[in-house]
């Protein structure tokens, strides 16, 4: 079970359900009305967009859907109303903080998407967000996600549902036992899955290009970019993908342990134990809402399951395999990643010389390079808030645009580092999550906890450049600006694009960074015994020996 997904479960307060609606109607007087193969629908004019809200791209997952795999939605007779915003998908209570929105109408019956186009718009670039929120949290609903200035740009945006926490990804023998493929888990991203082939399907009559699909997310929402990357079941439904703060830790495999995780199904087995619930009907049985709750309190982690089908290996073997889907990427991560996420930093030592001590007892003869990039004579509290951002978003990042490389396809990496009066005076300089309103232009629309934005000329042109490098790159795979510099592709040179007060290209990207965390993560691999994830620094368990299988590392 991953600790960074148990701890934050842990970490509830507050939160409420409601009820989802939106059945076939007659479309009101001078609404924009699409007839999709899905059905007819009918939005909203807003601005120069067209909006339809709270499609059904499947079938509800309740009942005896609960836990298969989504079923495509049949197409509807008449108009179908898609003006109201939608509900969340079931969740546990968020802890108060800058990502909490307070409470929110949230459904089991919660498979919709919501679509945004350019008013007449005919063959325009498509992107599909999947939102954050270590897959326990969120909605594409979020008025952050609105997608206005993408249409401005002549991008289609699409936002997606999907299941979440237990009802998304449980794993249990009984499960497995019922599936054709004898597998079990995983239901949150077959959701996305089928989201991708509804945009496929449909985009057109929203006047969307199905050939020109790019992918994106952050945080967890990046983790189901990387999946569907990975996944043989998504070949083929995207053409592009962005990763936004992504991470590469160990998963559970569906049956035996890996390293620290136990396997999937023996986690379920252990969940049903807890909820007290003898089988698989018994659980099926349980009331949604408590069913939720319940599992978060045991502290269940939800996480995508190697099944040897949906996915197939440990991400980091997929890449390293060259299995993963060939198509041009961005992917990149923010200075103060940590500062929001501060439990997942190692404990600060009593002085200078434990420090040395701790890293060289832990290290080995990697501790030299890690003393280089973190060394005792820095703020030691920063070190770890650095050397956990860099182990867990900044390896990653750097991996997948160096792995993209390798098959010859565009691969671009970014840094956040912008501040702002209110983020700097909380401490939260570029904390996780913070680009996300710039990449969307709704910096004035972010959740009431939220470090407030200032409404300036330069925080809206820093807004206005990451639009446009975003969705140039959705259109045509390379990201490109006149609010900004030239992006080169990564390369040999290193080169990136550091967002600070404005955009700065640059290259030979935080040197040492990549090779330690690459040969830790490789050692700890290789060893068999532990996982590889966020712990570094007095966290740290002691590094395995160098071995063949990691001496080629630089």
């Amino acid at each position: 079970m991953n600790r960074l997904s148990r701890l934050l479960a842990v970490a509830a307060v507050a939160c409420v359900m409601g009820v989802e609606g939106g059945p076939a109607s007659a479309a009101p007087s001078g609404a924009p009305v699409v007839n999709a193969p899905a059905g007819s629908v009918s939005g909203s004019r807003e601005g120069s967009a067209e909006v339809f809200r709270a499609i059904p791209y499947a079938l509800p997952p309740v009942g005896e859907r609960r836990w298969r795999p989504p079923a495509p939605m049949p197409r509807w007779d008449g108009v179908r109303a898609a003006q109201t915003t939608g509900v969340a998908c079931l969740q546990p209570p968020m802890a108060a903080g800058p990502y909490d929105r307070g409470a929110v109408p949230m459904s089991e019956d919660c498979l919709t998407l919501d679509v945004t186009a350019p008013e007449g718009a005919r063959k325009a670039p498509v992107m599909v967000w999947i939102h954050g929120g270590t897959l326990i949290w969120g909605s594409g609903h979020s008025p952050m996600y609105d997608g206005q200035a993408f249409a401005k740009r002549g991008v289609v945006l699409v936002s997606i549902n999907y299941r979440l926490g237990v009802l998304g990804y449980l794993a249990h023998p009984e499960l497995s036992k019922e599936s054709p493929d004898d597998i079990s888990g995983n239901y949150g991203l077959l959701d996305q899955i089928q989201a991708l082939r509804w945009v496929r399907e449909n985009i057109a009559a929203f006047g969307g290009d199905p050939g020109n699909v790019t992918i994106f997310g952050e945080s967890a929402g990046a983790l189901s970019v990387e999946y569907l990357l990975a996944s043989p079941k998504a070949r083929g439904a995207f053409d592009k993908a962005i990763v936004q703060s992504g991470y590469l830790f160990t998963m559970p495999e569906l049956r035996g342990k890996r390293g620290e995780e136990a396997a999937a199904e023996d986690i379920g087995l252990w969940l049903a134990g807890k909820l007290k619930a003898p089988d698989l009907a018994a659980l099926r049985a349980m009331n949604a809402r408590q069913l939720v709750d319940a599992s978060a309190a045991t502290g269940y982690a939800p996480y995508g399951t190697i099944d040897g089908k949906v996915l197939k290996r440990q991400l980091v073997d997929t890449f390293d395999h060259d299995e993963q889907a060939p198509v041009p990427l961005i992917a990149g991560f923010n200075s103060g990643e940590i500062r929001t996420l501060r439990f997942l930093a190692p404990p600060v030592p009593s002085d200078p010389a434990a420090y040395v001590d701790g890293i060289r007892e832990r290290y080995g003869d990697l501790a030299d390079d890690y003393l280089g990039l973190y060394p005792a004579t820095g703020d030691l509290k920063q070190n770890g808030l650095d050397s956990t951002r860099d182990a867990v978003f900044g390896w990653t990042a750097e991996r997948l645009v160096r792995k993209q490389a390798v098959l010859r396809q565009p691969s671009f990496l970014y840094y956040f580092s912008h501040g702002y009066p209110s983020a700097d005076a909380a401490g939260l300089t570029a904390f996780h999550a913070s680009e996300v309103p710039f990449v969307f232009g709704t910096i004035s629309d972010t959740p009431p906890a939220w470090p407030a934005i200032p409404d300036t000329p330069s925080e809206r042109l820093l807004s206005a450049a990451m639009l446009d490098y975003w969705t140039s790159f959705a259109r045509a795979g390379r990201p490109s600006s006149k609010q900004g510099p030239t992006w080169d592709a990564f390369g040999s040179a290193g080169a990136f694009m550091d967002f600070a007060d404005r955009p700065l290209a640059s290259t030979g990207f935080m040197p040492g960074m990549y090779a330690l965390h690459e040969q830790v993560m490789c050692r700890r691999r290789a060893d068999g015994r532990q996982s590889w994830n966020w712990r570094t620094g007095s966290s740290a368990p002691v590094l395995p020996a160098r071995t063949k299988d990691c001496a080629s590392i630089p």
